[in-house]
């Protein structure tokens, strides 16, 4: 009797799984029979969202139970397309529908939690998307088929979220995966709906919903309904999707209530700066008073009050506390900061628009140099805060040529190196993932190894589809 497509994708998945399984299971594997039995009876989710979860200014919302979301538990190792409707809170910029994509896996619970990267925006040019890179990401919304391979910037951003990778093998490429896309302009974070004017008065305003937090809470609502509690999680993402994962992580972590619990933020710091510091000696200090403004993060009960009330040792007024806050309260679990001394895209964001010096800099090179100056002012700061919490491991490389040197884990795990340390970045990786004791820290001194090394062909083709 000829087997059904779905069939035959069920048991070709089997035999992947069952052939993949480790030779010592980790924590959150299944075992060689329930693998099978999952394949053709998934196992369903044991952590549902409570009664209780649902009221309070930012509730677990859940879709209808009358409404399809797309999502089919026996549909693995392929990415799936999940529309969260409007009743869970979530929302894109525009007012279009929100998406997540999963990808998963009948041998394990483990799951990787991936928030795509992206500008930040807070004016009318950024946030329609006409500023390109250096603006909201998806400010039309996110398409049905956006994990497509012919999207590359998405289903091959990173080894992290990559099945088979050609470059780097990691854990994580067995686990289930949750690509969650970037379309709020508000690093996951904001709660605010924003009218932006069209500075040349020719276009109607912009009417644009800086929903971060609430699509959050949505995602986090339907992985509790549909996916069994993981054994490991990991939270990840670079540049706004590495600072919405350490913005998330204390919520997910304590909501999705892993074993063990991992973070990764790549390229998303958010610098130790007080509210009222001096810009001279805390250059973020005039983005995140604008951010805070836009954004809605001081609203009452809003999204500042909402992370306080799950890290209470976060100073409200120096928000770079949020590392030493996560470290003591997720003790047992392991974290991690990245990003390159010589980034030049989120240090861009974080001071060309808000210092006098860098905007008359009279040559390309004199304004490049002084925001450098800056980032190493904030990322000193940061790496020194960072090497005194034991959890909570902080590695600096100096430069890549891909990307203006931002984020440090796309397209492959290489040429994020510490030379005089011998370090590759897969150590600090696996540190954060496998390792013992304390968190690995490390730092380059000097970018003048880096900018020896040969022409790489791959990160000028990625460079130019980036352009």
């Amino acid at each position: 009797m000829a087997l059904s497509r779905h069939a035959a994708a069920v048991m070709l998945g089997g035999l992947v799984a069952l052939s993949s399984l480790p030779s010592q299971a980790e924590t959150g594997d299944y075992g060689f029979f329930q693998t099978l039995r999952n394949l053709f009876s998934p196992p369903r989710a044991d952590n549902p969202v409570q009664p209780a979860q649902r009221s309070g200014h930012y509730p677990l919302l859940s879709r209808s139970a009358a409404r399809s979301d797309g999502f089919d538990p026996a549909a693995y190792y392929s990415w799936q397309t999940v529309q969260l409707p409007a009743e869970t809170g979530a929302i894109c910029g525009n007012g279009s529908p929100y998406k997540i994509f999963v990808n998963r896996v009948p041998n394990t619970t483990n799951t990787i939690i991936y928030m795509e990267g992206g500008g930040a925006c807070w004016d009318y040019a950024s946030c329609t998307g006409a500023t390109g890179v250096r603006g909201a990401r998806n400010p039309n919304g996110v398409p049905d088929d956006y994990m497509k391979l012919l999207n590359p910037g998405a289903s091959l951003v990173s080894p992290f979220v990559t099945r088979v990778s050609p470059f780097d093998a990691v854990k994580t490429q067995g686990w289930n995966m949750v690509y969650v896309p970037y379309c709020t302009g508000d690093i996951y974070s904001g709660d605010k709906v924003a009218v932006y004017d069209d500075p040349s008065g020719q276009k109607p305003p912009l009417v644009w919903h800086h929903n971060g937090l609430r699509n959050t809470r949505a995602i986090t609502a339907w992985l509790k309904d549909n996916l069994p509690r993981p054994g490991q999680m990991l939270s990840t993402g670079c540049s706004a999707g590495g600072a919405g994962s350490l913005i998330s992580f204390d919520s997910l972590r304590t909501e999705l209530a892993p074993t063990n619990g991992f973070l990764i933020d790549d390229s998303g710091p958010i610098f130790p700066t007080p509210r009222n510091g001096n810009p001279a000696e805390y250059p973020s200090q005039p983005l995140m008073t604008t951010i805070r403004e836009v954004w809605g993060l001081d609203a009452p009960n809003g999204p500042l009050a909402f992370l306080s009330a799950g890290l209470p040792q976060v100073d409200l007024n120096e928000l770079g506390s949020i590392y030493p806050a996560l470290a003591n309260k997720h003790r047992n679990d392991r974290l991690g900061h990245t990003h390159f001394w010589k980034d030049l895209n989120y240090s861009s964001y974080s001071y060309e628009r808000f210092h006098d010096d860098i905007r008359q800099a009279p040559t390309q090179e004199a304004k490049q140099a002084l925001i450098h100056a800056k980032w190493g002012v904030d990322t000193q700061r940061l790496a020194a805060r960072l090497n005194g919490l034991d959890n909570f491991g902080g590695y600096f490389p100096q430069y890549r040529k891909l990307n203006e040197s931002h984020c440090t884990t796309i397209v492959d795990f290489k040429n994020g190196d510490v030379q005089a340390q011998n370090l590759e970045l897969k150590h600090f990786i696996d540190s954060v993932l496998d390792g013992q004791g304390k968190v690995l820290d490390a730092a380059e001194d000097s970018d003048a190894a880096d900018r020896a090394k040969p022409f790489n062909l791959l990160y000028w083709l990625v460079d130019q589809l980036l352009t």
